[in-house]
């Protein structure tokens, strides 16, 4: 089996701390060389919540630790043109493109796609 993880952060704010929990765990597992492969998916209501989420909050924390770390954010297109999202995305680092495909991408190459 892979050793690679593909997180998909799809709780938003309803469900804040599910969402920070995947956070946590993708930070965590590229920091600690816990899968040779780790990638961060936003998808859904997260993405809103990462587009108005404060500086210093705890989202845009664990988001910046995320890029510093080399996880380059992946979140849907579709649904950040809908919530009119896409350039506060781009802003924060995040590669904003049509995800069907490059989730269906992760998983034909075995990847192990955990949601939060």
């Amino acid at each position: 089996m892979a050793n690679k993880v593909l997180v998909v952060i799809s709780s938003g704010e309803e469900a804040m701390e599910k969402a920070l929990t995947g956070m946590m765990y993708a930070i965590n597992a590229k920091k600690n060389n816990w899968m040779d492969e780790v990638n961060l998916m936003f998808f859904g209501p997260s993405e809103k919540m990462i587009a108005h989420a404060e500086q210093g909050s705890q989202v845009s924390e664990f988001l910046k630790q995320a890029v510093d770390l080399g996880l380059t954010p992946v979140a849907c297109r579709a649904i950040s043109d809908r919530e009119n999202i896409t350039t506060e995305l781009s802003g924060l680092g995040i590669n904003v493109e049509y995800v069907g495909t490059t989730l269906s991408s992760f998983i034909k190459k075995d990847y192990q796609v955990i949601t939060f």
